[in-house]
């Protein structure tokens, strides 16, 4: 069982480098018991980032120019392979080249894990998100994804805490097997601070409501006006009870089933008679 490991904060990251640590052990492979489906236990975790960070770039990808990758050695336990791209980029790569140029012909990743975020990727944040985006290239194409996400706060963050409570999330995901083929999973990890128990994991839809955006106006040197943002990311114009957002800023660890096919199902029968002339 192998997993491709990736973000979109880029591949030296202390979030994907504390992932990676809370999910290996000295060899590189998923520490501790974890039955596999072949009865097995033991998974080998390969990581595949971008370069640089590359925060709410979305689902994009690349067409007109090339995508560069290096071999890096992140720090003395971790390697992998740095794709000067966007996250989605680099699970597309890693699926169609690199994972058969490492592996060998045919083989795939058993699961692709995203993350560990700087930055919670809760209510509509999942549509702008480079973490979630990478979870759902992989789910698209077929392997089961899960997307972990960090609300951070404004103090000093553990990300060694955060880590190990996104294994431990992670495990019981698992716990009944690998996510369908199809299945992208996406958690939020509520502010991590200080130690303490694990937050109980709440399973959750995602939060509608539209980001409070807002802009300062600003000045060049040369006198031009250019705008910057200065939304938190996390003010939304409303909450509703029970969603991920609400139940992360209540503590809880959330769990979001995502779902690439956008279609309004409900809609098509409105529509089919709208066109046919007969609404």
């Amino acid at each position: 069982m192998r997993i491709l490991l990736t973000n979109d904060d880029g591949i030296r990251a202390p979030g994907i480098t504390h992932l990676f640590e809370a999910l290996t052990d000295s060899e590189g492979r998923f520490a501790g018991p974890l039955p596999t489906p072949s009865g097995g236990s033991g998974f080998e975790v390969f990581t595949i980032a971008p370069l640089t960070v590359q925060s709410a770039t979305g689902h994009g990808v690349t067409f007109h120019q090339p995508l560069m990758v290096e071999n890096v050695q992140v720090n003395p336990g971790m390697s992998g392979i740095a794709v000067d791209g966007r996250p989605a980029d680099c699970v597309k790569l890693a699926i169609s080249n690199l994972w058969e140029e490492k592996f060998g012909k045919g083989a795939r990743p058993d699961l692709l894990i995203s993350g560990l975020n700087s930055g919670a990727n809760c209510g509509i944040n999942v549509i702008y998100s480079g973490t979630v985006a990478a979870a759902i290239e992989g789910a698209f194409l077929g392997v089961p994804a899960i997307a972990v996400s960090l609300h951070m706060g404004k103090g000093r963050t553990r990300w060694d805490v955060a880590a190990a409570r996104a294994r431990k999330a992670i495990e019981q995901v698992l716990a009944g097997g690998l996510p369908g083929a199809h299945e992208c999973i996406s958690i939020n990890i509520p502010i991590t601070e200080s130690g303490g128990p694990m937050p109980e994991i709440r399973v959750c839809p995602m939060n509608t409501h539209g980001l409070e955006d807002s802009y300062e106006r600003r000045q060049s040197p040369s006198g031009e006006p250019y705008y910057w943002s200065t939304g938190s990311g996390l003010g939304f114009k409303g909450c509703d009870p029970g969603t991920d957002v609400d139940l992360l800023k209540k503590g809880f660890i959330t769990l979001t089933p995502l779902m690439y096919d956008l279609t309004r199902r409900d809609h098509l029968a409105r529509w089919e008679q709208r066109v046919a002339g007969r609404s």
